[in-house]
């Protein structure tokens, strides 16, 4: 195949807007769940003449603290530049943003090397109206948007969705909690640098692919580029560094100009701000200290400390509702892994379906270690423990006490099952004539018929222990 012959390469620009409560450089509200058009401006980030920036240092103090989790180099000197383009959506005809002086310089995610992650202002948001004419809402000027650049160092679609997904995780409320970053709403925006190249030492023609809005639309935009740049290179045409836009409903990418370069911005540093000396000021220093367990340190340690499947690491890394219970109920039964495993099991499958089908409430730690002991020790089935687990969320209560109310303990003695084997047998006479026949599988239908019976009460074990006697006599 040519793709074999071909280097993919890839590097992200991720924009992503910072949950402040005002704008980067004004007093107006920092609001993405406003509807109303041109509610949340002022003269400043409507550029009227006269007026002057101020700098949120929230924001700031916000992309400091990425860098930080990031592990980049947080910059003692930095200033912010004009970046200078006419367009509608932008008001005073330059952007204020940063150029050789980001906050942040290095660092890693996942795997992926970082350039740079610099402060810049939002643009405004074009609207355009059907039959021709466009309109403009100012809402969104102005709000802080912090842009991290990567390094050209991925070579899949795969590997550059993986990121985008641990990014957005690493800064969401349940972490960094420097913005939402919800994709829908575009308060994190990713643009795609692809080249192809006939080697892995040379990077080809690189082309900027926009409006991507979300995970999935970046691993397509990626394949699709990949397959059409190849396409045109073993026909022996040029790929043309440019930038396109993504069309979900066709999944192709498309021209829309020309790449432009640095110089065509000709950036200057903002004569209306003041440079920024970081080591300075207080509230920026010792950010390590106010950062919380990032998601690759939490993964190590449950990876090392329980020892549970990657799939249910993934859960509690994502849903700190969950990790809080798993650990505090992995405590009270002292880290056994073989109990922490099942554990997780109940959590992450049982309890989550219960809130998928919207079952509220959740069940206390001591009780849920509980349970896990009373599985473990089989004093009650699987189907028992799912339903005690049900009336734990709902009704509250010890799963022993429940057990005992519901009739769930499992039944072990001979005795106890003697009557629900003998209902068995005589109500399934085809099955019992099959297994005497020579059919080995009829006795699993006949266990899970005694099951059924027992309403999850018998221990499958001796049930089947006693029906193999049974039918052998």
């Amino acid at each position: 195949m040519p793709q074999d012959k071909y280097t993919l390469t890839v590097g992200l620009e991720v924009h992503v807007e910072l949950s402040t409560k005002t704008k980067m450089f004004c007093q107006s509200k920092n609001d993405p769940d406003e509807t109303r058009p041109n509610q949340n401006i002022c003269p400043i980030c409507m550029a009227h003449p006269g007026t002057l920036p101020v700098i949120n240092k929230e924001a700031v103090k916000s992309v400091l603290k990425v860098g930080t989790a990031l592990g980049g180099t947080l910059a003692d000197f930095t200033e912010f530049d004009r970046k200078n383009y006419f367009y509608p959506d932008i008001p005073k005809a330059y952007q204020i943003s940063q150029y050789k002086y980001p906050l942040v310089t290095g660092g890693s995610l996942a795997g992926v090397v970082i350039t740079r992650v610099h402060l810049e202002e939002d643009t405004a948001r074009s609207q355009h109206v059907p039959g021709g004419g466009s309109l403009v809402d100012y809402n969104r000027a102005g709000v802080p948007l912090m842009e991290l650049v990567t390094e050209p160092v991925i070579h899949s679609a795969r590997a550059a969705g993986d990121f985008a997904r641990e990014l957005q995780l690493l800064l969401s409320p349940l972490y960094l909690n420097v913005s939402e970053a919800n994709m829908e709403k575009g308060e994190l925006r990713v643009e795609a640098n692809i080249s192809v190249s006939c080697d892995d030492k040379s990077l080809g023609t690189k082309v900027e692919v926009k409006n991507l809005n979300s995970f999935r639309a970046v691993e397509r935009a990626i394949e699709f580029e990949e397959a059409r740049q190849i396409e045109l290179l073993e026909k022996g045409e040029t790929v043309i560094q440019e930038t396109r836009g993504w069309d979900e409903n066709n999944s192709r990418t498309f021209s829309q100009r020309k790449k432009e370069f640095s110089h065509d911005y000709r950036y200057f540093p903002d004569p209306d701000l003041p440079k920024l000396y970081i080591s300075e000021i207080v509230e920026f220093q010792n950010l390590k200290d106010l950062l919380p367990e990032l998601p690759a340190t939490k993964r190590e340690r449950y990876h090392d400390s329980f020892g549970i499947k990657s799939e249910d690491i993934e859960t509690f890394v994502g849903n700190p509702a969950y990790a809080d219970l798993f650990e505090a109920s992995a405590k009270l039964l002292e880290s056994d892994q073989k109990l922490v495993q099942v554990l997780a099991n109940y959590l992450t499958s049982d309890l989550a379906g219960l809130h998928k089908n919207g079952v509220t409430g959740w069940p206390e730690a001591k009780g849920l270690a509980d349970l896990i002991t009373m599985i473990a020790g089989g004093e009650v089935s699987s189907r028992g423990a799912k339903d005690i687990l049900l009336a734990m969320v709902t009704e509250g209560g010890e799963p022993r006490i429940i057990a005992e109310a519901k009739d769930l303990f499992q039944k072990s003695e001979a005795g106890e099952l003697t009557v629900i084997i003998d209902e068995v047998l005589a109500s399934n006479e085809a099955a019992v004539a099959e297994f005497k026949s020579g059919n080995a599988k009829s006795l699993q239908f006949l266990i899970g018929q005694g099951m059924k019976l027992s309403k999850g009460s018998a221990n499958p074990g001796v049930l089947a222990k006693l029906l193999t006697d049974k039918l052998k006599s």
